[in-house]
């Protein structure tokens, strides 16, 4: 068993029990205490289990990691995906692109796009487009949220349903093992239902940590998807998921 194959067999390991101490890791996976330290703190920093004194855990199904770890967290992995996903927007192509640190990286790899209108209900999305005097780029009206500037509430859908566009672009917390797409805050959640319905496709981008997590609201489901960009082959009760609801799957 390689590195990886060690660490995801943690996750699932804590996934399953809740809760996993060093010393059953050690005797489980026949390695040193000190490889699994290493093994933990590293799964940790990817936000895929929430290191507890003697063991792991698992992260919070009700709240969301801080806006500025996940800012950070497997940013080179959302840089690939953005750049994998960027390369299948053609110019002059409408858009919506939703909340989340991944759809923010996203917006950066558009610059070099010519012609695009870009609906969008975050506003560090429409700062980094702002600049572009070739894009039209329209924000939604609704509450600002202070922690990461999503705009979210009534108002938001029911501007976001006087549009439909080309490409919808979204991003989610988690993704269940029957294929959920999975949240943590409702309103945001409504938003993006709004997008998906007002998309003639719908492209998700999500990294690897992602079908990891078991946020609470259920925001919709793979089937609903024309495309899932990611950085690493899903299980493959999940491939079997994306091929039979006729979903491509492209790894960045």
């Amino acid at each position: 068993m390689n590195q990886r194959e060690r660490q995801d067999a943690i996750v699932a390991l804590v996934k399953r029990q809740g809760y996993a101490a060093i010393e059953q890791l050690t005797s489980h996976f026949d390695v040193t205490p000190q490889t699994v330290r290493r093994d933990l703190n590293a799964l940790a920093a990817e936000g895929l289990i929430r290191r507890v004194h003697g063991g792991a855990g698992l992260e919070s199904s009700t709240v969301n990691t801080s806006y500025s770890t996940r800012k950070t967290l497997n940013l080179d992995a959302k840089r690939r995906i953005a750049q994998l996903l960027a390369s299948k927007i053609p110019d002059n192509a409408s858009l919506f692109i939703n909340i989340g640190t991944s759809n923010e990286v996203i917006a950066d790899a558009l610059e070099h796009h010519k012609g695009l209108e870009v609906i969008t209900n975050n506003l560090n999305v429409a700062a980094a487009l702002q600049h572009k005097e070739d894009f039209n780029v329209i924000v939604a009206g609704g509450q600002v949220r202070a922690r990461d500037g999503g705009i979210i509430g009534e108002a938001t859908i029911d501007f976001i349903n006087q549009f439909k566009v080309d490409f919808g672009i979204i991003g989610i917390s988690g993704i269940d093992e029957d294929g959920s797409l999975l949240e943590f805050d409702y309103q945001e959640v409504r938003v993006a239902q709004a997008i998906i319905r007002n998309s003639r496709q719908v492209f998700l981008a999500a990294d690897h940590s992602k079908f990891h997590r078991n946020p609470v609201v259920r925001q919709g489901n793979i089937s609903q998807l024309d495309a899932l960009f990611t950085d690493r082959r899903p299980s493959e009760t999940i491939c079997r998921l994306l091929e039979n609801h006729d979903v491509t799957l492209h790894i960045a």
